[in-house]
């Protein structure tokens, strides 16, 4: 039987930092039902792992961490055998400012093309994690995540340059 209170405090975690997964979700999946099963296969992994959260981390860099691997290991096992049917979308996208939203679909798009743990660096990096955090998650030094995040920012330049 499953404790009531560690359910509360499991679903109180998720709900503190469900935009974290949810950004995860999007950066590695172009779909919105790709989305939605990386998100439910995310919060799985993350509840599996509950019972051994030590606090050794931030809660957020733990996630960060769970949500990444998740996403790399299910982005390498079931993306490669989706087929998908494209369906324009007819209603007007509604947002206050379109000049932001274009360059943010840019980045968004560049972004996209990267391989698979560039596109976790410089998502990290983007929310302020700093080099170290970065280090911890990925599992790499401090001076190698500066070192990749400064081509990345190199080539994310140079791609939206030529658009």
């Amino acid at each position: 039987m499953i404790d009531k209170e560690v359910t509360d405090k499991f679903l109180d975690l998720i709900e503190e930092n469900k935009k974290l997964i949810y950004k995860v979700s999007h950066m590695y999946c172009d779909h919105d039902i790709d989305k939605q099963d990386l998100f439910q296969e995310i919060i799985a992994n993350i509840w599996e792992a509950y019972p051994r959260f030590r606090g050794d981390s931030k809660v957020s860099t733990w996630i960060y961490k769970i949500s990444l691997n998740t996403a790399i290991s299910w982005f390498r096992h079931y993306k490669k055998d989706r087929v998908y049917i494209q369906y324009t979308d007819i209603m007007p996208k509604n947002h206050e400012d379109p000049e932001v939203n274009e360059i943010d679909e840019k980045l968004q798009g560049v972004i996209g093309l990267l391989g698979k743990l560039d596109r976790a660096l410089i998502l990290l990096q983007l929310d302020g994690y700093s080099y170290e955090e970065i280090g911890a998650i990925m599992g790499i030094t401090k001076s190698n995540v500066a070192t990749k995040i400064n081509r990345i920012k190199r080539k994310l330049k140079n791609q939206l340059s030529n658009i």
